[in-house]
């Protein structure tokens, strides 16, 4: 249950994230927070990660109803000791959601994150595609470390 309020939590942040910049910024219009470093900006995607397969609505449909169900199907089967895998999950599902929401509302996704790391640009993301990082980062170091357990006790 703990995992579903999660996610529920990072589709609220995300939304009202988003609805905050539509509604009070101008597409393109940048708010520096951090000079040279992290600036809120205005930018739509009407794509996946940096902007691939623009214009696909069906196939992020199909790909988003298929891993909400997996992600879904994963939570209730999860163990009970498995709590970063269950946070990871939660996060996962909520980042999915939250970006499926944006499809289906408004045709697009809004991002509104900027940051240049050194100075790269690194392309314009928001809390639900944060999210869903972080879960599969949690997810990809849980399996990693467990993998590694079984090996010295194996």
């Amino acid at each position: 249950m703990v995992y579903y309020v999660i996610a529920l939590i990072v589709i609220a942040i995300d939304q009202f994230a988003k609805w905050l910049v539509v509604k009070y910024m101008q597409l393109g219009e940048s708010i520096t927070i951090i000079p040279n470093v992290l600036y809120i900006t205005s930018h739509r995607n009407r794509g996946a990660a940096w902007g691939i397969l623009q214009g696909q609505f069906w196939l992020f449909y199909i790909i988003t109803i298929v891993v909400v169900i997996g992600l879904i199907i994963y939570i209730q089967r999860l163990p009970r000791g498995e709590r970063l895998f269950g946070i990871a999950l939660g996060l996962m599902l909520g980042g999915a959601v939250g970006n499926f929401i944006d499809r289906l509302v408004r045709k697009e996704v809004v991002d509104f994150i900027h940051t240049y790391i050194f100075t790269y640009s690194f392309p314009v993301f928001n809390f639900a595609d944060s999210a869903l990082c972080i879960g599969v980062a949690l997810v990809f170091l849980q399996t990693f470390f467990a993998g590694t357990k079984e090996k010295e006790n194996g």
